[in-house]
């Protein structure tokens, strides 16, 4: 295990108008992080600073308080698993794991030792000859990973390793991988764009924006309290409706939100609502009037679409109990967060908001 500390890291690519990355962020022994972000956000440069392919113009990058910022890639005790894979296409499984021991010249009874090992822990043992035109998808990263993982780095680092396989392999590889990274201890960094994959996984999730790391928290704590107006409308889906504040009150088309905050300087607000946070009643009882405009089947849930005074906004409920489409209803809201228009800055957060009055 191993403590990976990063601080002030800056890059800018040539002809770049601002920074790719400009990052600070800590990673605790045998802990598990995402950075997450859209595409463009970058994320992938962070990793591959944290590598060693690229080298920051400004900051450091620190194993276990060893400062490693200038060091070679190949004398970083790290190891990356890429999205692609890149398995040598002309060695068979147990050469593609053992290549990075033979580089290093390990003597010929601990590579087998140790190659032999990794397999058993990732289900290879019978793949030892296959060659990886003969392997799946999932079996691919297992051996990547295999390769990664037999050169017993501090650090593991894990560029969308993911991206390449179907949504039914994606989600068991990933239980095997966090599995797998539990049981070792290994300090890991995930890079993906998928949030799913980032809140499934991770210990802590680094949600990214224009090279800036916006949010670093757990995951329910990313996704119950957004900490700016990105986030809450980038991680899961979300109700954002405009309003102005006055007092301590978001007044949306004649509706009026409690926040119990009041925030003088600021008047153009934002209001964020989770699906599963809109409560649909029957009509004339407490809320604001509404109307069922869409619903759609998610399974064990219906997505439905309502239509006030206040805009539309989505609310899931139980498939059996879901209203059909004209249906009149009232709106009643149990957590609601309030941004600054402006700046996209959280001004207030609050559970059980007694109504939309």
């Amino acid at each position: 295990m191993a403590r990976l500390d990063v601080e002030g890291v800056r890059y800018t690519y040539p002809n770049a108008e601002r920074p790719a990355v400009d990052v600070s962020l800590s990673v605790a022994d045998g802990e598990l992080i995402s950075l997450l972000g859209p595409s463009g956000c970058g994320k992938t440069t962070a990793l591959r600073i944290l590598a060693g392919f690229v080298t920051p113009q400004f900051g450091t990058v620190a194993i276990d308080g060893v400062d490693v910022t200038a060091v070679q890639p190949q004398r970083r005790p790290t190891a990356m698993v890429f999205q692609q894979y890149a398995l040598w296409p002309h060695m068979n499984v147990w050469h593609n794991i053992a290549f990075g021991l033979i580089q290093r010249r390990v003597p010929r009874p601990d590579i087998e030792r140790r190659v032999a090992a990794t397999m058993e822990m990732l289900g290879l043992g019978d793949f030892r000859q296959r060659m990886p035109s003969q392997l799946s998808g999932g079996q691919q990263q297992r051996v990547a990973l295999a390769r990664a993982l037999v050169i017993e780095p501090k650090i593991l680092l894990l560029d969308e390793p993911l991206s390449n396989l179907d949504a039914h392999m994606r989600e068991r590889v990933r239980d095997q991988l966090r599995q797998i990274q539990r049981s070792i201890g290994i300090t890991t960094v995930f890079v993906t764009h998928d949030q799913s994959e980032a809140l499934g996984i991770s210990d802590r999730v680094a949600v990214m924006d224009g090279g800036v790391v916006v949010q670093f928290d757990r995951p329910t704590a990313i996704y119950a309290t957004p900490g700016n107006l990105f986030v809450a409308g980038f991680i899961g889906t979300m109700n954002l409706l405009s309003g102005d504040l006055e007092g301590d009150a978001v007044l949306i088309g004649g509706c009026r939100i409690p926040v119990e905050a009041e925030s003088p300087h600021v008047r153009d607000v934002t209001v964020a609502m989770r699906p599963e946070d809109i409560v649909i009643a029957s009509a004339g009882e407490r809320g604001a009037a509404a109307e069922v405009v869409d619903a759609s089947l998610r399974g064990a849930d219906t997505d439905v679409r309502v239509r006030g005074a206040f805009g539309t906004v989505r609310a899931l409920l139980p498939r059996d109990v879901a209203p059909p489409v004209g249906t009149p209803v009232s709106v009643r809201i149990r957590r609601v967060a309030a941004y600054d228009g402006a700046t996209g800055h959280l001004i207030a957060f609050h559970a059980e908001v007694a109504a939309a009055r």
